[in-house]
């Protein structure tokens, strides 16, 4: 704001203090009026931020029971000392079951005799047969075991069988181990050409000479509730559907029992979320629009029509939906606070494992209306109290071009004033000199 450092020139008056005091004068009820609505909005703006934060984590508790509830969850339990894990698929319905490991699938292990650490193996081909497969592996002259263990893993890259070499007291062994468990996996091997050498590498199940077994391939044997299954694996798929057992000991007379039972333990969790983060929104909603009449105080959102709206749609998908919540174990008590009684939830699920979903999944006749609520007032272009925020930043911005405009008018006013009273005081001086003049004319 412009100023004058002009004093008295002829009247005596402070010239600069006038006008300073009645630019002010001008001043003051229009900032004021700028000043209070500003706080009032950036009030209402930081009330609404707020709000949109707690209505945010009642949309992501909202979206968690729908995820949880959409999917069939279930649980497989095992008893204590079993020689085999469980586990379980959506498509796994609920069932008791007796399981027997009857034997476990194994990879086949074959060893060699022992050779010197120098000692030339042969040379020529080895045929290895596994599963329907055949690989030829070309063994150079002058090969030692180390170079056949070598020629075996390149050409078989890691399919159907490995080879080592372990050194021990006696020497040097080849030892192949099928990659593949059960008899499907078991080896064959014979050799040709080259200078015979290595015939003592060759096996076939019942034939003498060459390789000795030292594990032998066997196929899984498993039990339940008296059917039997055979597999190559210890991993065994949908011989109680939608669950996989996985065998780690046998135990052939031993019988341990498999429970498969709906798990409703995200549910439930997501559920007390959900009841919490919804306590937190309804209080909100009604601090921030509530007026204390004892203090006589406002909120920063009084009587604001989209609070008290977004409030009372609220409690409506609640009271739309009172019944079925309640038999869930949702209720909500005469204050509006909603409350959550897991066991009687889990009565309710036992009673009918489809009521969940139709009630909290996606499509729920709760969750649709909710999601619909919170997405129509959160969406990021067109949500309500998106606009309502972008609408309240933009009266902000209005309100600091109105303040930048008033200290312009200011300027002006306090240039104008500053020369018309300058120009007074002028002529004031003026006439104390004519005046003065006067005087002594008349004195003389």
């Amino acid at each position: 704001m412009a100023t004058s450092s002009l004093s008295s020139v002829g009247s005596g008056m402070d010239v600069a203090a006038v006008v300073k005091t009645l630019v002010a004068a001008q001043r003051a009820p229009q900032e004021n009026r700028i000043n209070a609505d500003g706080t009032a909005s950036s009030a209402q703006l930081s009330a609404l931020s707020t709000i949109k934060g707690a209505l945010s984590n009642l949309q992501t508790a909202m979206n968690a029971i729908a995820k949880s509830a959409d999917k069939s969850a279930v649980k497989a339990t095992v008893a204590d000392g079993a020689g085999y894990t469980a586990s379980v698929t959506e498509s796994a319905t609920a069932g008791n079951y007796s399981v027997e490991v009857v034997k476990l699938a194994e990879r086949q292990k074959l060893t060699s005799a022992a050779y010197a650490d120098d000692a030339v193996v042969g040379d020529g081909t080895l045929t290895i047969g596994y599963g329907d497969k055949t690989l030829n592996v070309t063994v150079a002259e002058n090969s030692k075991l180390s170079d056949v263990a070598a020629a075996i893993n390149k050409a078989a890259g890691g399919s159907g069988v490995t080879a080592s070499v372990v050194s021990a007291d006696d020497g040097d062994h080849l030892v192949l181990n099928a990659v593949d468990s059960g008899t499907k996996g078991a080896l064959t091997i014979t050799s040709a050409g080259g200078n015979g050498g290595l015939a003592a590498l060759t096996y076939s199940s019942g034939s003498s000479g060459g390789l000795t077994q030292t594990v032998a391939a066997a196929d899984a044997v498993v039990r339940v509730d008296g059917f039997e299954r055979t597999s190559s694996s210890n991993a065994i798929a949908d011989l109680v559907p939608g669950v996989t057992l996985n065998l780690t000991k046998a135990a052939e007379g031993t019988k341990y029992s498999l429970s498969i039972a709906n798990d409703s333990s995200s549910l439930k969790a997501n559920l007390t979320a959900f009841v919490t983060a919804y306590n937190t929104a309804n209080t909100l909603l009604k601090s921030s629009s509530a007026y204390d009449a004892t203090n006589k105080k406002a909120s920063a959102l009084t009587g604001d029509s989209m609070v008290r709206g977004l409030q009372q749609s609220l409690r409506k998908q609640v009271s739309d939906n009172t019944v079925d919540l309640k038999a869930m174990g949702v209720t909500i008590d005469k204050n509006g606070t909603m409350s959550f009684d897991s066991a009687k939830f889990d009565s309710a699920i036992a009673s009918d494992p489809a009521s969940a979903k139709a009630m909290f999944g996606t499509d729920g006749s709760f969750t649709a209306g909710v999601t619909t609520l919170l997405n129509s007032n959160l969406d990021v272009t067109s949500g309500t109290i998106t606009q309502r925020t972008a609408t309240l930043n933009k009266h902000i911005t209005d309100l600091t071009d109105q303040l930048s405009d008033l200290d312009k008018r200011m300027d002006t006013l306090t240039t104008n004033y500053t020369a018309r009273f300058t120009a007074m005081d002028t002529i004031v001086a003026k006439m104390q000199t004519i005046s003065q003049s006067l005087s002594q004319q008349f004195s003389s």
